[in-house]
């Protein structure tokens, strides 16, 4: 089986342990242990949890106290819904193996996490791409996703929020795409791993599997949870889906690890404390950037509704990949290239991590846009990825 080269993976392997402010960082700014134990009230029951801690293989499907507090981040959903993986991005691999096989008609939108068009067509499947527009605020047409509908469409794949927009559908869209691929027999697969850091209300929005018979929601630990250390996530679906799920899953999982559960267990019995942490860095560090933004005559963007990352689009002639390089090679600021989206003339910024990052790093933006990229000559390799 070939497969493309993961752009964003690809990217924030070559630079994110090198550079000095990482505004390509995509987690609520990731806690320490001392941190969690304080979060959760109880840090000397947890250590002494750990100590007795017997360091064998956990249960198969995730310990049934980490799927129980899993299931009750949904409305309508059990422990026997849910199956622990290692990540949000092992969850949709499993979920793309499990259903797609050569020649199904599998519809993805763009931009979005490139697991979800990537991994299908390397297993033969006919994907169709619904490209979401600036000029619709990064959601998607519905029109235009039922007209890629056809008869025996076998999956729809949406990222709610979106990365690396910041998009939201709320649940009157959401539950438009599940009639839209009730029709015609398809699941949905939403990838859900923002959940929890929306800019107004509560902080979530509503989950695809409380929504729709063929609903199945991925998350993790990773992103409003601050702990993309514990390489912990989930399905969450159907029974019957998540069946088909463990025969795959058997093959390159058997279990996450058991300080893995059990940190994901603290951390979930302490959520309103982690998620309310969670709303306060996202919401005041958007703030930063909407002001940093609305200051910049180069600079736009649809303001993000949720999640972690925002689509910057810049005036400047130039290719996304050529302007990050140089300007991490002058400033030390890493943002992610637009082309690793498919998107141009844009760069994707976390705003997540801390406020004091966020804040130098868009002043040395400011500095290499104003001073440093005027004066840079142009190699004429680049020429060909203009936006």
């Amino acid at each position: 089986m070939k497969i493309e080269e993961f752009g964003v993976e690809q990217w924030m392997n070559r630079y994110e342990t090198t550079c000095r402010y990482n505004l390509a960082e995509t987690c609520v700014e990731s806690l320490t242990v001392q941190q969690l134990l304080e979060l959760s009230g109880r840090g000397g029951e947890v250590l002494e949890e750990l100590m007795s801690l017997k360091l064998t293989y956990g249960p198969i499907p995730g310990s049934a106290r980490l799927r129980g507090l899993i299931a009750s981040l949904y409305a309508h959903q059990t422990a026997g819904n849910v199956l622990v993986t290692h990540g949000a991005i092992g969850a949709n691999a499993l979920v793309h193996q499990t259903l797609v096989e050569p020649g199904d008609r599998v519809l993805s939108v763009m931009p979005t996490y490139q697991q979800h068009y990537a991994i299908p067509a390397s297993y033969g499947a006919d994907v169709h791409i619904l490209h979401l527009r600036e000029e619709n605020g990064w959601l998607p047409d519905l029109d235009e996703l039922a007209s890629l509908a056809a008869p025996g469409t076998k999956l729809i794949a949406i990222n709610n929020p979106n990365n690396p927009t910041g998009a939201l559908m709320d649940a009157a869209m959401l539950e438009c795409i599940a009639a839209i691929a009730d029709g015609v027999g398809a699941w949905v697969l939403c990838d859900e791993v923002y959940r929890g850091t929306d800019q107004d209300g509560g902080g979530a929005t509503a989950a695809m599997a409380d929504l729709y018979h063929r609903g199945i929601s991925t998350g993790s630990m990773s992103k409003p949870f601050s702990l993309a250390g514990l390489r912990l996530g989930w399905i969450t679906g159907p029974a019957a889906l998540l069946e088909a799920v463990y025969i795959h899953r058997d093959y390159n999982t058997i279990s996450v690890g058991q300080v893995d559960d059990l940190l994901a267990c603290v951390a979930l019995e302490a959520r309103e404390a982690i998620l309310a942490r969670s709303r306060t860095i996202t919401r005041s560090n958007l703030r930063i950037l909407d002001e940093w933004v609305g200051s910049r005559a180069d600079i736009s963007y649809v303001r993000p509704a949720s999640g972690t990352t925002a689509l910057l689009r810049y005036a400047a002639p130039v290719p996304s990949e050529w302007l990050c390089e140089s300007l991490l090679q002058h400033t030390g600021v890493m943002f992610t290239p637009g082309s690793a989206f498919g998107i141009e003339g844009t760069v994707r910024i976390g705003f997540a991590d801390g406020a004091a990052t966020l804040a130098v790093g868009l002043a040395e933006f400011s500095r290499f846009l104003d001073g440093i990229l005027p004066a840079l000559p142009f190699p004429a390799s680049a020429a060909a990825a203009r936006p």
